[in-house]
This record gives structure tokens, sequence and C-alpha cells, in this order.
């Protein structure tokens, strides 16, 4: 079990360093960030995240229920309903706002603006720290699927390095100090450790029960993807640049998947 965490720990510890590297930003740069150029990288995770869900997390749990004689409906099919279930009540219960949106999501709620802008990033932190976490679960117990880790993490960090400068930069131009922005956005990806943790600790104690892990995180993945990513890539009149940085996302992180995995 120490040797699961300390793997799981290994491989979120990277994705949410990346963020904190991306957050970093803010002290490099003053102005904020295009909004063309905002719109490429939400492409970007999303494609790389819908990726990750069919290679990094579905098939590796089809493939485990099938092995352990799993009714692979019931638990992959469930366990991917559950995962969208679980973040849409955490989207409508958590108080947060977007960049660039005036009006906050969730419950009513006196919050400051930075907090609940750092805790929409935070909801698509989450499943990415879910998946992580898992895949250097299962690689500490078959050395095989090493490189399958290290593809998804090698995604993930590659995807949330910008996202860490999507939440730094627009708070200092909004009059937020550089350290305060930098903490708010480096905040953003400790969130990916905590729950990528949790996770494998239910996954362990229970057993049989890594299928339906897998694909909860990949539910949620993909909520998050459809519900908050690409609306987001395409704000305002059809953006092809949100479009080819998903399709971009998705082809990375697929041959990712394929050459190392």
């Amino acid at each position: 079990m120490q040797k699961e965490l300390y793997f799981a720990a290994i491989g979120t510890g990277f994705t949410c360093l990346a963020t904190v590297l991306g957050a970093a930003m803010v002290f490099f740069f003053r102005k904020e960030m295009r909004p063309v150029t905002q719109k490429v990288f939400l492409g970007f995770a999303a494609g790389v995240m819908i990726a990750a869900a069919v290679w990094s997390l579905l098939i590796p749990a089809m493939e485990m229920a099938e092995s352990a004689g799993q009714n692979v409906l019931l638990h992959v099919g469930g366990g991917f309903l559950l995962g969208g279930a679980f973040l849409m009540l955490l989207d409508m219960l958590l108080p947060h706002l977007h960049i660039g949106s005036d009006e906050a999501e969730g419950l009513p709620s006196r919050w400051r603006r930075t907090t609940m802008i750092v805790l929409a990033v935070t909801l698509h932190n989450i499943p990415e720290g879910m998946a992580v976490g898992l895949a250097f679960s299962v690689a500490a117990q078959d050395a095989g699927s090493l490189s399958g880790a290290l593809a998804l993490a090698l995604g993930m960090g590659l995807q949330n390095f910008p996202e860490g400068a999507a939440v730094s930069l627009p708070l200092k131009s909004q009059g937020v100090s550089a350290p305060k922005s930098f903490a708010c956005g480096a905040a953003s990806g400790v969130v990916e450790p905590i729950f990528g943790l949790i996770t494998v600790l239910v996954a362990s104690s229970i057993t049989g029960l890594m299928p339906v892990i897998l694909s909860f995180a990949a539910g949620a993945m993909l909520y998050v993807v459809v519900e908050e990513l690409i609306p987001e890539a395409h704000l305002g009149e059809h953006s092809h640049s949100g479009t080819i940085s998903v399709m971009a996302g998705f082809l990375m992180m697929m041959l990712l998947d394929v050459m190392l995995g």
C-alpha cells in the first residue's frame, strides 16, 4: 500500500508542479493573456483530457473488468455515469467563478472573487488528480503500466502549465498583487495530489473496485470537458483556433499513450 501511495504522490506531484510553474509566469509577463491564446490553451486541455479518458482510463477499466470476470456495463458504464454525476453535483453546489464571467455559479456565496476563480479551476483538476493517482497506483503493482502512467502525467502536466498561467495572469490584470496571483494559481493545482491519494486509498481498500474508480475518473473528466472547457474555448464567434487546439491536444495525448503505453 505504501508503494502505491508513493507512486501516486510522485505522479500527482509532477502535475501539481506544472500548475505551479505556470502560475509563476505572473512574475515574467505584465499583460493579461490574450483571448485567442486562452481559447487555444482551453481547447488543448480539452483534447488532452478526452484522449486520456479513453486511452488511459476507460480502456484499462474495461480490460480489468473483463479479466476479473466482472460485468463491464455495470462496473465501467456505472462508474462512468457516477463520475459525471459527481462533478455535476460539485458544479451545482460549489460557488465558483470562471475567468471572463461576471456571474458566479453554484450556491449563493459572499466569498471573494479570487477565491471563486481558484475554485473554478480546482473543479477541473479534481478528475485529473484522480486519473494520475490511479495510473501510478496501477504502475506500482505492474511495472508494465509505468510507461502509460508517465504518458498520462506528461500530458496532464503539459496542459496544467498554461492552466496555472490562465489563473494568475488575469488576477494580476484585475489589480491583485503578483505574489497573491501566483499563490492563487498554484493553489488550484494542490487539489490534484490530495484527490489522487484519496482515490488510491479508496480503490485499494475494496477489492475489485479499480475498474469502477478508473471509469469514475473518466466520467468526471469528460463532464469537465463538455460542461466547461469546450464552451469556454468557443466563446463568441466560432473559433477555428479552439477547434484546432482540441484536435491537437487529443492527438498529442493519443500519441503519448500509444508510444509510451
